[in-house]
């Protein structure tokens, strides 16, 4: 079995307007056709959709789409994640064609993650056009980008991606925030699917958020085009959650910004390619090798002055 990469991503939403004018005025997605039901879709490609954006009483990440290579291998799959005790769902033909695959079904992973496996995907003929002039995002057999998720029980959620479901590591740092050596710090997987992207999910140890997601990244052409959009995200007042840098593992160059539901977007450039038949696993002891000051980090600075000067 392989997995070949993470296909789509679907958010449930009560700010339908909102998302629309993100994905497209900053982000700089295509917004596709209209679709059989209430949904939107969006693309980055020649997949008709990678966002599916559901309207809902909920602001979260419903699911995390992800590639299988096989239906015989998505029937394995399905089988092994209710052995292991996970709940388990095929979706009907019609949530299929929604998502112009052949078949998926849903699941969760052991901290309550949404996700979908499926087989089977889709490419049309249809011109990829920015409408706010991104030249392009990087896809093709890396698929459209990674997902973030924070799991408590993070050995067990980790296993489960592992062992069950068939990511590979490819870097286990244990990173801390502060200089106090009682600071326990938390630890991360950053996991590959079977291609050359550095990982396609990753897991932090923490809370999930209400959210249901730390953050998604989508990887452009450029650096300008990057740039470009980090200029348009402070012009529409869009939160910047973490400011231009560079990560030390994937080596990524870009920043972070708050979606309309809560988590963050990663917009980046110039990712590492690794071979993943040949990778050996890292631990890397630094988020990132340059800039990426954190809002977190600007709101305790913040606290702290007026706590002195109090």
């Amino acid at each position: 079995m392989a997995i070949k990469a993470l296909g789509y991503t679907i958010v449930e939403t009560a700010k339908a307007e909102a998302w629309d004018s993100f994905l497209q005025d900053v982000v700089g997605m295509m917004k596709a056709e209209n679709t059989a039901d209430s949904a939107n879709h969006y693309r980055i490609d020649d997949r008709p959709f990678r966002f599916r954006i559901e309207n809902g009483s909920e602001e979260k990440l419903r699911a995390a789409g992800y590639e299988i290579d096989s239906r015989d291998a998505l029937d394995a799959l399905a089988a092994r994640i209710g052995e292991a005790g996970q709940p388990m769902e095929w979706g009907s033909d019609a949530d299929a064609q929604a998502r112009t695959v052949d078949a998926f079904f849903r699941t969760n992973d052991p901290a309550g993650n949404g996700l979908e496996f499926f087989c089977g995907d889709s490419r049309d003929d249809v011109a990829f056009v920015s409408p706010a002039g991104v030249s392009g995002f990087v896809t093709g057999d890396m698929g459209m980008g990674h997902a973030v998720f924070s799991t408590p029980n993070f050995e067990e959620t980790h296993e489960f991606y592992r062992n069950i479901v068939g990511f590979h590591d490819t870097d286990l740092p244990h990173f801390r925030f502060s200089p106090d050596p009682d600071d326990p710090g938390m630890r991360f997987a950053f996991m590959h699917a079977d291609n050359t992207r550095h990982h396609s999910i990753a897991l932090g140890e923490g809370p999930v958020p209400p959210s249901g997601c730390v953050h998604l990244m989508l990887e452009m052409e450029t650096l300008v085009d990057v740039g470009r959009c980090h200029d348009r995200m402070r012009r529409a007042k869009v939160p910047e959650s973490a400011t231009l840098g560079k990560h030390t593992n994937d080596e990524m160059t870009g920043f972070y910004m708050e979606t309309p539901s809560g988590f963050d977007l990663e917009i980046g450039c110039d990712g590492l390619m690794i071979d993943p038949a040949s990778w050996k696993t890292t631990a890397h002891e630094t988020i990132s090798e340059w800039g990426h000051v954190w809002a977190w980090q600007e709101a305790l600075k913040e606290a702290e002055a007026q706590e002195a000067s109090e």
